[in-house]
């Protein structure tokens, strides 16, 4: 048993390590080279406490575990509650991996302010791992907006030529939502006198109430994920991005929206959950179909993986509003596999826009020949995100389909036809990148990928493997919290456990 305050060390770590670079001291080369090395190395640590936490995990249970709390606004029964369950662990886990990555893919292609950036990047860990953390409404909202702050910098001062305007669209389209989202939670404030997570979860609120609380919340997550039309913000904010910023963009910041639908509009509002689900299945298919396509038409390398993210995010929210068991756990470990496989490819983006700076995909062709430890990295990250047998990308997406099966046989159908068109884009942006002839003169002349390069994608690699081989082993520890998130939604909606409505 952990019985030291380990959520709020992981979470505050990489505060720490963002106050130390402040101080350092020097010329410019110098106070660089400190900077990324405190940046890894507290990001190392950080990961290194998430496993430990992990390892302190009990599995079997569904309850917040390693829960702390102390008086934070006691005047208005406002608390800093943290603790951690079967569907926030992943999350945590993910982010700790992600971070250090995209300090390690950082480190020659960011040769301005590198202070800032690595600042801005342990800021934005800390504003993650405290929203995944978070068991109080309040603490949950101040975090879920602090993850704004620094993607905007990192967007607006390290990105492309049109990076201004991407920083601008993606920063109005959150907070809008995320506005909406605060006068839910006021309104259940002022409903039940408390902002506590768990204790909202057990609480009847008023039909009326609820579907009202519901859209606001759709509102800021759907933004997040993004669903269909909300989603525009994204091919724009990926493109204009440095690389690490899609990274953890499409790694970790996309599953917020997913992750609110989860732990708050599924537990405290249930049966509006049950009365927007068509609308949620229709948004979905819609994704899921016509993102597909759009990417199909693309001639910029993290346009179409952009396009991509969002057609596989529709799979997610299909699955999450399925209500069954093998929906809710396709669900979650699709998240998590987009996680690993969209950061990967974008990763992979990067590695040669760093050598010819350029995204077009006419630009290219042929590399399987000077660099045929790239043509292989990328293959495999390719095949996962088509959802190959074996790979990551398969079990979510059969886990999620055959959930859907069960309470809606046209959407299951519609959102099939993704996987055929995810298949097509990918193998199509494959086929253009790395087959082909060999002619252009500055394509040829590009080195394979180095050592640091390797160091990035070993882990991805393995995880892509590992979670496509072994999946029980991520699906066993999520599925308690995942079975009590059913349970209370059948009880609220009067189903009994075979899925039939009782009398």
């Amino acid at each position: 048993m952990i019985t030291f305050p380990i959520l709020s060390l992981m979470t505050f770590l990489p505060l720490l390590g963002a106050l130390l670079i402040m101080t350092v001291r020097g010329d410019e080369e110098s106070v660089a080279a400190n900077a990324r090395s405190v940046a890894l190395v507290t990001s190392l640590l950080t990961f290194a406490v998430s496993v430990y936490m992990y390892m302190g995990f009990d599995q079997s249970s569904a309850d917040f575990q390693m829960v702390e709390k102390y008086d934070w606004l006691p005047g208005f029964n406002i608390a800093y509650k943290m603790g951690v369950d079967g569907i926030s662990v992943f999350f945590i886990l993910l982010s700790t991996l992600l971070t250090p990555i995209c300090i390690l893919a950082s480190w020659e292609s960011i040769q301005k302010r590198i202070r800032e950036y690595m600042i801005a990047f342990l800021l934005l860990e800390t504003m993650m791992l405290g929203m995944f953390a978070a068991l109080d409404l309040v603490l949950f909202y101040v975090f879920f907006e602090g993850v704004l702050l620094p993607m905007f910098v990192i967007i607006g001062v390290w990105g492309g030529q049109r990076r201004v305007y991407a920083a601008f669209k993606f920063f109005l389209y959150t907070l809008l939502g995320s506005v909406l989202m605060l006068i839910a939670i006021l309104a259940l404030y002022h409903q039940f006198g408390t902002t506590d997570i768990p204790s909202l979860m057990q609480m009847d609120v008023p039909q009326a109430l609820q579907r009202w609380v519901f859209l606001a919340f759709l509102a800021s997550f759907a933004v997040k994920v993004p669903m269909w039309p909300v989603h525009t913000w994204l091919p724009d904010a990926h493109v204009e991005a440095p690389t690490a910023g899609s990274v953890i963009l499409a790694g970790v910041l996309l599953k917020m929206g997913g992750y609110g639908f989860l732990r708050l509009s599924l537990p405290i509002l249930p049966q509006a959950s049950e009365y927007f689900i068509p609308l949620i299945f229709s948004l979905s298919v819609i994704a899921v179909i016509y993102t597909s396509l759009v990417a199909l038409a693309q001639e910029d390398m993290k346009k179409l993986i952009a396009y991509s993210s969002v057609a596989h995010m529709g799979f997610v929210t299909l699955g999450i509003f399925t209500l069954t068991t093998q929906g809710l756990q396709g669900a979650m470990f699709q998240m998590l596999s987009h996680g690993v496989v969209a950061a990967a490819l974008f990763l992979c983006v990067g590695v040669v826009y760093d050598r010819l700076h350029t995204r077009e995909i006419r630009r290219y062709g042929g590399l399987v020949k000077n660099m045929p430890r790239y043509a292989t990295v990328f293959m495999i990250f390719m095949l996962a995100s088509v959802g190959l047998p074996g790979t990551s990308g398969f079990v979510g997406e059969f886990l999620v389909l055959l959930g859907a099966y069960q309470v809606h046989t046209l959407a299951t159908f519609l959102a099939a036809t993704g996987v055929v068109l995810g298949a097509a884009y990918m193998l199509y942006l494959y086929k253009r990148v790395v087959f082909g002839e060999l002619i252009k003169a500055d394509v040829k002349a590009m080195p394979d990928i180095n050592l640091r390069e390797m160091a990035i994608f070993a882990p991805l690699l393995a995880l892509v493997f590992w979670m496509g081989i072994y999946p029980s082993s991520f699906l066993n520890p999520m599925a308690p919290a995942l079975e009590k998130v059913i349970a209370r939604y059948n009880d609220a909606n009067g189903i009994n456990p075979q899925g039939e409505m009782q009398p």
